[in-house]
């Protein structure tokens, strides 16, 4: 289940990335893929959640809160990245072709979760949970070799569009300004939603047998001012 939380965390973020990503993405090859796996993310995230309800999430207090906070985890990390995606690279070619490669390395992140989901699922003798990563599993290899397939493209247009003057397109015409907005504005409300759903979990949370002993334990082990190896920072 800690597993199935994490990965079922990361898909919820990824569909805030591929959303901001799509809206800097001109219409094309790309896009088209990058729209089809939102689609699929948004299924992955789904089935993630339908299974770990069969499997009893939320039954555990202490369960419900781990998952809470990687929700919640994945989504203020999705959320702040929308806009520093905006300014890297020279111009709109290149700052595509940044974002594919993020894809390429979150497709591997994505790979080697559900690779070991399958394989824990499998030990434990739950076959019904390996069935649905090595499902999901093939989804996001299947992602990732469409990508890599794209970075050549999305290479050659940085080239006309850097080393030769020739852009493909212009960056304020695909609604990227919009999607950093509209992430600001989700990013608000957020954070109204977390302040009230953490209060609910934390109540709920209380209720867990040894749960103040293990809470004071974890606070006991966040290093104090006196603990930092840097001196100013201290003072600071």
């Amino acid at each position: 289940m800690q597993y199935l939380n994490e990965a079922r965390a990361s898909e919820d973020a990824l569909v805030r990335v591929l959303q901001s990503q799509i809206a800097m993405t001109p219409h094309g090859s790309y896009r088209s893929i990058l729209e089809t796996h939102l689609r699929e993310t948004r299924t992955h995230s789904a089935r993630l959640a339908e299974r770990l309800k069969t499997l009893g999430q939320g039954a555990h207090p202490l369960t419900a809160v781990v998952g809470f906070w990687e929700d919640v985890v994945g989504q203020a990390l999705a959320l702040s990245k929308t806009p520093l995606d905006l300014l890297r690279g020279s111009g709109g070619e290149e700052k595509v072709l940044k974002n594919a490669k993020d894809a390429c390395a979150t497709e591997a992140l994505e790979i080697a979760t559900y690779t070991a989901i399958e394989r824990l699922a499998r030990s434990l003798g739950d076959e019904e949970t390996a069935a649905m990563a090595a499902s999901i599993l093939a989804e996001e290899e299947r992602m990732q070799q469409r990508v890599l397939r794209e970075i050549p493209k999305l290479t050659d247009a940085v080239v006309r569009a850097d080393l030769k003057g020739k852009p493909s397109y212009d960056l304020t015409t695909t609604g990227a300004a919009d999607a950093a907005r509209e992430a600001g504005a989700s990013g608000r409300d957020a954070a109204r939603k977390t302040k009230a759903a953490t209060k609910r979990t934390a109540r709920q949370a209380r209720k867990v047998p040894g749960l103040a002993k293990v809470e004071g334990q974890i606070k006991g082990a966040v290093a104090s001012g006196d603990d930092l190896a840097i001196a100013s920072l201290r003072r600071h």
